[in-house]
């Protein structure tokens, strides 16, 4: 089985050389997606539960995309510039999961694409 290249037309387009995500084996792959408004492409403005929103919104549009759904998602990793909002981001990532809550890590790293302050990518069942 051929793997599947999904686009949104709803989610921000790929900056670089990879796919918003992949369609295989049963699963979705999502990229990492950071805080683009997918009208203009340019960074969101506000503070980190802002960007985590739109982060948010922007994996949901593809995996809608995919035909799927966030109640699908198995995994996720958030990388974070300032672990001091891990406690912002997460309890805005929980409004995303009522229910069933995926497995996922969040990692500190020294810098993200445009200056952002949050990336998320994440795994989903097809």
């Amino acid at each position: 089985m051929k793997p599947e290249v999904i686009v949104s037309e709803k989610a921000p387009k790929a900056v670089g050389a990879y796919a918003q995500a992949v369609k295989a084996q049963g699963f979705v792959f999502l990229s990492g997606q950071i805080p683009l408004d997918p009208s203009t492409g340019e960074l969101v403005q506000g503070d980190i539960a802002t960007q985590t929103r739109r982060v948010l919104d922007n994996l949901k549009a593809v995996l809608e995309g995919a035909g799927t759904e966030l109640s699908k998602v198995v995994k996720a990793t958030i990388y974070l510039v300032d672990m001091n909002d891990f406690a912002v981001v997460n309890q805005t990532y929980a409004e995303y999961f009522p229910d069933a809550k995926p497995a996922r890590a969040t990692v500190a790293v020294a810098g993200l694409p445009r200056g952002c302050r949050v990336e998320i990518d994440m795994i989903a069942l097809a």
